[in-house]
């Protein structure tokens, strides 16, 4: 445990971000779920899905949570689901 009283902040705010980030990826991954079930189904709200699945892994890239190449890839996956 920090005795000094900006490393016991720090600490607080790393705690804060962690959980931040945990709920940003978590709601990526439960986007892209949502998607591959609909496409599977053929349902009509896949587009839709799709369009949120795509924004949700956007903004996990921009946020740093995931690399750039891994949501690309994961973009054109969902896009050759949707296309077929």
């Amino acid at each position: 445990m920090p005795n000094i009283e900006s490393a016991v902040k720090r600490n607080r705010q790393s705690e804060k971000t962690a959980a931040q980030h945990v709920t940003h990826v978590s709601a990526m991954r439960t986007a892209k779920k949502k998607f591959l079930k609909a496409a599977e189904a053929n349902d009509d709200n896949a587009n839709e899905l799709y369009r949120k699945a795509k924004k949700a892994i956007d903004m996990a890239a921009s946020k740093g949570l995931i690399h750039k190449n891994k949501a690309s890839r994961d973009k054109s996956r969902l896009s050759s689901k949707l296309s077929k």
